[in-house]
């Protein structure tokens, strides 16, 4: 029979090695993209099956759950094809994709996941890295190969229905609206839940984290809590999601999770900004990855690399590797690219280039905390352009604390106190950062660097940088940071540097307009901090040292 093959572009074998870095010990190292991961494609055949074959109704009103499910069910006893989603709008409960079915979804087709919480069974899950109960996800897949979801269409998680809200992301009439609507408010009376046992799952740590004295009554009495994912494919091969647009859901939008050979191409991932963990992709434990041509617009980190969760993160020991994310764009987000923080089984040889974060609370995110391990390394981005970013445009942070990213408004928060503690399988490592060609108007800081004292961040290569933003450049407890060939545009420049601890710091050609302090040096752990081929004397002073730092450990050359 005649085959229907996705296309997928073609590169040369990906080669775990540097010979693709030339390295340079005076300056940043010049690396290419031309050694990437190859990414297995999908075939199915031309066989076309409609749902309207199995009764399927476009009415909005019935529940087409039993039909698409059995098509697909079909398809995939006859070998595989093509499980047509025709026009209109289909009420559905949970889908299960099957191993060579392509679920297609025509022109003016929306697939409508239902709000009624008794069509989601409670199951054995994955959420934020750890083993947990969840509602079954609207779709989902464990263990197949050359899947597919494509097509013109939409499809809707019904989020709004589960999600709690945040008083202060709204305004003062939708916030009447929604209190108007039902649900319970939380004590403070500043989060809105959907329903009493939303409430009761918030209030209860770790609820649905997997332990012998929960039983299946328990989980009954927080169910609305335990939000679904909107697309879980779990240990699947091969998977192609194209064209097609995910919106509302309930918790993270697309989520696959220890899948391989995964290509995602011109979809749009959608979510109102003020959802609660609406993340857009989440990339848990996968390898082989090429992400091109799509959107997201979301309320949670746009695009995020993930690999499991402390101590079983680390047991599952699956990275997170040989991912290409090219030519997307990020609008609201919690981060536009994102790593962590749940990546305690590693991430590494990820290529992100040509890409567009407008918008987005901070621009490129790398995020980790006491506890977590994991190594992330290897990590390339290239040709990145930002717009708007209320937070950083640059960020590298080993003290996360689960919060937001920006302050919502009166909200106070205190610097995580420094101090240093023994290294152990829970300390994360952070490493071999090589990043080029980034242009942003506007942030609130240009580039943040924060490490531990017992693990520094180390080996963060920063080329050819223009930045707008209100603060400049902050290194703190990290080792060979090397930036050439930046121009901050900064209008709170005291100091425009500002390093902490740091060792093995290169900064060459930093160009800006004025600054009161060029550099603030502080803390007694500084080494090797070297600055040259800069103009000083745009400077009212060129430096400070306090807390222990001596004036040795800074040369400039001009």
């Amino acid at each position: 029979m005649k085959k229907i093959t996705s296309a997928i572009f073609a590169v040369p074998l990906f080669v775990l090695s540097f010979n693709s870095i030339a390295q340079n010990k005076n300056t940043q190292s010049v690396y290419s993209f031309d050694n990437l991961p190859v990414v297995a494609a999908t075939s199915f055949k031309a066989d076309t099956i409609s749902i309207l074959k199995y009764g399927a109704k476009n009415d909005g009103l019935t529940l087409n759950t039993k039909g698409i499910n059995q098509a697909i069910t079909d398809c995939n006893k006859r070998g595989g094809g093509v499980v047509l989603i025709p026009e209109g709008l289909w009420l559905t409960g949970p889908i299960e994709l099957k191993s060579n079915v392509n679920l297609h979804l025509a022109k003016n087709a929306l697939l409508q996941f239902t709000k009624d919480f008794n069509e989601y069974p409670i199951v054995e899950g994955n959420w934020e890295g750890l083993p947990q109960m969840r509602n079954q996800s609207p779709i989902w897949a464990v263990k197949q190969e050359n899947i597919a979801v494509t097509g013109y269409g939409i499809i809707d998680g019904g989020g709004d229905a589960w999600r709690m809200v945040k008083k202060e992301k709204l305004t003062e009439s939708q916030w009447r609206k929604l209190v108007a609507s039902g649900g319970v408010l939380s004590e403070n009376q500043k989060l809105w839940y959907p329903s009493e046992k939303a409430l009761k799952g918030a209030e209860i740590k770790d609820a649905g984290v997997i332990t012998k004295e929960k039983d299946a009554a328990f989980y009954e009495g927080i169910k609305d809590f335990l939000r679904p994912n909107l697309l879980v494919l779990t240990r699947c091969k091969r998977v192609l999601l194209e064209g097609v647009t995910f919106q509302n859901s309930a918790a993270w939008n697309l989520h696959p999770l220890m899948t391989e050979d995964l290509t995602i191409r011109n979809v749009y991932a959608k979510n109102p900004w003020y959802a609660q963990n609406g993340d857009g992709l989440d990339l848990e434990s996968c390898k082989n990855v090429l992400v091109e041509g799509s959107t997201f617009d979301v309320g949670d980190d746009g695009i995020c690399i993930k690999s499991g969760r402390d101590a079983a993160g680390r047991e599952r020991a699956m990275p997170t590797e040989n991912v290409i994310i090219r030519n997307s764009t990020v609008y609201h987000a919690h981060g536009g690219f994102v790593i962590g923080s749940e990546m305690s089984g590693g991430a590494r040889n990820i290529f992100i280039s040509d890409c567009t974060f407008i918008g987005t609370d901070i621009g490129l995110r790398f995020k980790t905390t006491r506890g977590r391990g994991g190594v992330v390394e290897n990590i390339h981005a290239r040709n990145i352009n930002m717009k708007d970013i209320p937070g950083e445009a640059i960020l590298f942070d080993m003290y996360y604390a689960a919060v937001d990213p920006v302050p919502l408004t009166g909200e106070k928060r205190e610097a995580p106190k420094v101090e240093l503690l023994p290294v152990t399988d829970g300390t994360p490592v952070f490493r071999k950062f090589y990043i080029s060609n980034v242009v942003c108007d506007g942030a609130e800081k240009a580039v943040f660097v924060r490490g531990l004292p017992e693990m520094n961040i180390t080996d963060i290569y920063l080329d050819n940088l223009t930045i707008k933003a209100k603060e400049g450049i902050d290194i703190q407890e990290a080792k060979n940071i090397q930036i050439t060939n930046a121009h901050l545009d900064v209008k709170n420049a005291k100091p425009l540097i500002y390093i902490q601890n740091g060792k093995s710091i290169g900064l060459s050609n930093i160009g800006y307009d004025k600054a009161d302090l060029l550099i603030k040096i502080n803390g007694d752990k500084n080494a090797d901090i070297k600055l040259s081929e800069t103009d000083t004397k745009k400077a009212k002073s060129q430096t400070e040292f306090g807390y222990g730092a001596a004036s040795g450990v800074l040369k400039i050359k001009k």
